[in-house]
């Protein structure tokens, strides 16, 4: 008989790399008083276009996958107390100055932390590993359950 190998399925190691990148990523950001999911949030909001900052939508929209509603609300609640983000009008959201300055600070960091997490992969590999998982996506997305229709 030939051996045979096995190969974990690929959701097995995307929710292994997962919870590794944030469990490495809140190690890290600790010491700035950050999570992963904090660090997120205000990556968003300080990323909103225009001048009016971003709004609650924007950050349950566009973190839905990292997150559900209450978490993301409470992350966001969390980053007001804590002097990151300020409403400058009901249900949006801009960091303060402070917030800026020390999301800049962390952000050193976290290029460290990506350059130690992408050791040993060339960025071709990176480019190939983000597009396939971009078209399994894709694939999976919206597509019928089978046995029922899109209904």
């Amino acid at each position: 008989m030939k051996p045979t190998t096995s190969v974990k399925p690929i959701g097995s190691w995307l929710n292994r790399t997962d919870r590794a990148l944030t469990r490495a990523m809140d190690e890290l950001l600790a010491a700035s008083g950050l999570t992963r999911l904090a660090w997120q949030v205000l990556n968003v909001v300080r990323d909103a276009p225009g001048v009016d900052g971003a709004t609650d939508a924007d950050v349950l929209t566009l973190l839905a996958a990292n997150a559900d509603a209450p978490t993301l609300t409470a992350t966001v609640e969390t980053a007001l107390a804590d002097g990151w983000a300020a409403r400058p009008a009901p249900a949006r959201l801009a960091l303060t100055a402070d917030g800026r300055f020390r999301l800049d600070a962390a952000a050193e960091r976290v290029a460290a932390f990506r350059t130690r997490a992408a050791s040993g992969i060339s960025p071709e590999e990176y480019r190939t590993a983000v597009g396939v998982l971009q078209r399994m996506t894709r694939n999976l997305e919206g597509a019928p359950v089978a046995g029922r229709g899109r209904g």
